[in-house]
């Protein structure tokens, strides 16, 4: 049974975009869940939520019971960032974006300076960690940890790809920040395991980041889903759709008078 979901963050109104991952996920499955990747507390609006439960509705679109929702899923990250501080794998850092862009300004040639989350961490503050784990910004060794997991591959819209060096590609990507306790990266990983994700469909704008998502699996002792990056909505100048886009949002579409019919059509299915 293939078992997709939809994870969207209740920090804006969904727009066409957010509809076509959601019929995407929904009709590559055999059952479709949901979940609300509302870790960012600064952002996330209960208003929001509710909408998304509403427009899904709308389109014709139905999930299974309970819906997932990461704020209350806390103590199941930190225990994943237990076990990886406990490995050696994590250090705490202190850098700010200034620090981390004069710190790489200079890169060697060859060497990407920009990865899936930005400019690459040049790694100043890596060190073996001791001690408890910190409640701070915490990241992940990507050297060591390739180390031990060694060579791993993963399906990619049906193409078999290796893992490759992320420690060159990624640099020390981010696992928990200061306000959050968590990261998307591990979020992500530690929720499509315990929702038993098998196929897990979203836009190629994430393509970037599978890789260290299939890393982390490997680390936690985590089973690795397929996955397929679907094309993304764009506006007329070619630009993908953000939140801020009000007048691409499904309410402002339903206010308007389209029907569920005329958003798939918007979206090319």
């Amino acid at each position: 049974m293939i078992v997709t979901r939809f994870a969207p963050s209740p920090t804006g109104p969904m727009h066409l975009g957010h509809a076509y991952a959601a019929f995407v996920a929904a009709e590559a499955g055999d059952q479709f869940l949901l979940r609300i990747e509302d870790i960012d507390q600064s952002r996330a609006r209960p208003a929001y939520e509710t909408q998304i439960y509403d427009d899904l509705a709308w389109l014709g679109l139905h999930w299974e019971q309970p819906v997932m929702r990461q704020s209350s899923r806390l103590p199941a990250y930190t225990a994943a960032l237990a076990q990886l501080w406990g490995r050696g794998l994590l250090y705490e850092c202190h850098c700010n974006r200034r620090d981390i862009a004069e710190a790489a300004s200079a890169p060697q040639e060859g060497t990407p300076s920009y990865g899936p989350d930005g400019q690459i961490y040049p790694g100043t503050c890596r060190a073996a960690p001791s001690g408890a784990m910190p409640n701070g910004v915490l990241r992940l060794n990507m050297a060591l940890a390739l180390a031990q997991i060694g060579p791993r591959s993963y399906t990619n819209n049906g193409v078999v790809l290796a893992l490759g060096d992320l420690a060159q590609t990624c640099g020390d990507v981010v696992l928990a920040r200061r306000d959050m306790g968590t990261s998307y990266h591990l979020a992500v990983v530690v929720d499509d395991a315990a929702q038993g994700i098998t196929l897990v469909t979203r836009g190629e704008d994430l393509a970037q980041a599978t890789p260290i998502h299939v890393q982390l699996q490997a680390l936690l002792g985590l089973p690795t889903p397929d996955y397929l990056h679907h094309r993304l909505i764009r506006d007329e100048d070619g630009k993908r759709l953000a939140k801020r886009d009000d007048a691409r949002a499904i309410a402002r579409y339903r206010a308007d008078g389209a029907s569920p019919a005329d958003i798939r059509a918007l979206v090319g299915l």
